[in-house]
């Protein structure tokens, strides 16, 4: 009886510990978001990460950026992302469920799942996570999408978007890309040049907005199309 009691007891500490750990999690990240949604992420994981294979490279080190407010960052860009990245961001809480069934419907044949995301997740994703794939990353990715659909307004969401993506080898948000490719602020963008930013988002250290290619060409004419059926916050 003694060893039975014994061994609840410690059982019960094990319980406690779990509890505790949760409850920690939950509370830390919560106010992670809390803190985030006024205050503007200095740096990523994915920033960090490819500093390191730069300098691994023999190359130097480089993380250029500048932070632009919502209402500095032209409507053009905020309506090209929206266009090409994500159809639904308005409506949506996160995830859109037709774009995630259309992205199976075209990789049933087994190859590696492509498209589906929604500008939230790829937020929550650049902020919070590391950029290599998992499940586990993933799961981490869709709790992060639900947290910050809940605590910041999706024109916050927009905002940190298009400050932290990956907009080429070593730039990052739209102001740096804009002043590095067409020599201007995100605020004057043109249409085409909006587009054309987007277009390359899926591989921006391949791809060229000032040099696109006919792919990239053909991509940011569908985005230009379809800008003006985008509502933005």
């Amino acid at each position: 009886m003694a060893a039975k009691r014994k061994h609840k007891k410690k059982s019960n500490v094990y319980l406690r510990w779990v509890l505790r750990v949760v409850v920690g999690f939950f509370v830390l990240t919560i106010v992670w978001v809390l803190l985030l949604s006024f205050i503007n992420p200095p740096l990523t994981w994915l920033m960090l990460q490819r500093g390191f294979e730069r300098k691994s490279d023999g190359k130097e080190w480089k993380i250029t950026k500048k932070w632009v407010r919502y209402s500095d960052l032209s409507d053009n860009l905020k309506r090209a992302a929206i266009a090409g990245e994500d159809a639904h961001f308005l409506t949506h809480w996160g995830f859109d469920s037709e774009a995630i069934a259309d992205a199976i419907q075209r990789n049933k044949d087994g190859g590696r799942l492509r498209g589906g995301s929604t500008i939230s997740q790829q937020t929550a994703k650049n902020v919070f996570l590391w950029p290599n794939r998992s499940w586990v990353r993933k799961g981490f990715e869709a709790y992060f999408t639900l947290l910050i659909e809940a605590i910041w307004s999706k024109k916050r969401i927009l905002e940190v978007y298009l400050n932290v993506i990956e907009t080429g080898d070593g730039l990052y948000g739209a102001e740096a890309a804009a002043q590095h490719y067409f020599g201007k602020s995100a605020k004057s963008l043109t249409k085409r040049q909006a587009a054309l930013m987007v277009a390359v988002l899926p591989n921006p250290r391949h791809w060229s907005p000032a040099t696109p290619t006919s792919f990239i060409n053909r991509k940011a004419n569908t985005i230009v199309r379809y800008m003006g059926y985008s509502k933005i916050p």
